[in-house]
């Protein structure tokens, strides 16, 4: 894990070289007729599970903002069995690191079944089953992922999540020639980001040695990084086995404050975006609780730490790209918490790298 976590701006960089390269060539990314299918397509669905859901969370926050096309997320398993309303012009987006996850296979075959033809599948695997059942497909160039719990995967999915995203709104003429320039060279700084990022690890092993201790932990979000929040729990979840659960920071005061006192670690996703007063209205609630924060935040977020509030920034704000940036800090937490609770960082007990089984 550790290994596939300091891999990732290698393979980041390698998924966004043709993009880097040739700019958003949309037949030559995604396959021909691409162009069409995504001028014409009415809205985006995206289909997934775990970590790939998450990613698919925050395109959901890019396909709206950028692409100006309503976008729906829903979890695999969930879809195939519920009677939904199938728009045929609708883009279904599946999302899988292994190209074999069957809950997500199933529900991409349901969405065929339902009538929508255009269907687009973003995977690490060539040839996978996912890919080939998609008429559309962008591989992620993250090389192969041994640790169950999913990181450079996650990363070089939500790179491709944002070069969809740019595809579409070209497509749809809403991506002139300036705006992509400027997107393009937003996401040339994306791999010295993440290594900048991949530097705190000192810093995030100091703050290990207390988690280990812990069973319970919140993680706190806003918007673009509420599913940060997310991805950070399901990490202590899986490795360390520490009981975390993540919400959108708006929600602690209908009802989660009520578990907030001094042996509740709150990790708080903090960048300086338009909902920063807003993530620290929501840590003064924690603060007045009793509850010790541990705050990831930019090199400009303002941030003072004192009795009860660390932090750690994190590099500059990365704009719309910042949960890429900040999806680093969370990974590596959960893996020096597992390490010093002694559980198998690789093979978390109870789960399979590639999930075949419902």
């Amino acid at each position: 894990m550790q290994k596939e976590i300091h891999e990732q701006p290698r393979a980041v960089a390698d998924t966004l070289e043709a993009v880097i390269d040739g700019g958003i060539d949309v037949e030559g990314l995604f396959g021909e007729g691409a162009t069409a299918a995504l001028r014409d397509a009415s809205a985006v669905l995206v289909l997934a599970s775990g970590t790939s859901y998450y990613a698919g969370l925050v395109a959901r926050f890019w396909m709206e903002s950028i692409a100006k096309l309503p976008c729906g997320v829903e979890l695999g398993h969930e879809y195939r069995y519920r009677d939904s309303i199938p728009d045929p012009r609708q883009l279904v987006v599946t999302i899988s690191q292994s190209g074999e996850t069957l809950d997500t296979l199933e529900a991409l075959k349901r969405a065929k079944q339902l009538g929508h033809a255009n269907t687009l599948s973003i995977c690490n695997v060539r040839e996978s089953a996912i890919p080939r059942a998609s008429r559309f497909r962008y591989y992620t160039r993250a090389g192969m992922e041994i640790g169950v719990a999913s990181t450079k995967a996650f990363t070089t999915q939500l790179v491709s999540l944002f070069t969809l995203t740019l595809a579409i709104a070209k497509a749809k003429g809403r991506l002139d020639a300036a705006a992509e320039a400027a997107a393009i060279e937003q996401l040339r700084f994306v791999p010295g980001s993440i290594q900048h990022a991949l530097n705190l690890e000192p810093q995030i092993q100091g703050w290990a040695e207390r988690f280990a201790a812990r069973e319970h932990a919140l993680f706190l979000g806003r918007g673009l990084h509420y599913p940060v929040a997310l991805e950070g729990a399901l990490k202590l979840k899986e490795i360390s086995y520490i009981h975390a659960e993540a919400y959108a920071a708006g929600e602690l005061k209908h009802g989660p404050l009520a578990l907030v006192d001094s042996s509740m670690p709150v990790v708080v996703i903090a960048p300086n975006d338009a909902l920063l007063e807003k993530v620290k209205s929501n840590m003064q609630e924690v603060s007045a609780r009793g509850g010790e924060l541990y705050v990831f935040a930019d090199l400009d977020s303002h941030f003072t730490e004192s009795e009860g509030v660390h932090v750690i920034r994190t590099p500059r704000h990365m704009g719309s790209l910042s949960p890429i940036v900040h999806a680093i800090p969370v990974q590596l937490l959960a893996y020096h918490t597992a390490l010093r609770r002694g559980t198998d960082v690789d093979k978390p007990r109870n789960l399979a790298k590639s999930v075949t089984v419902e």
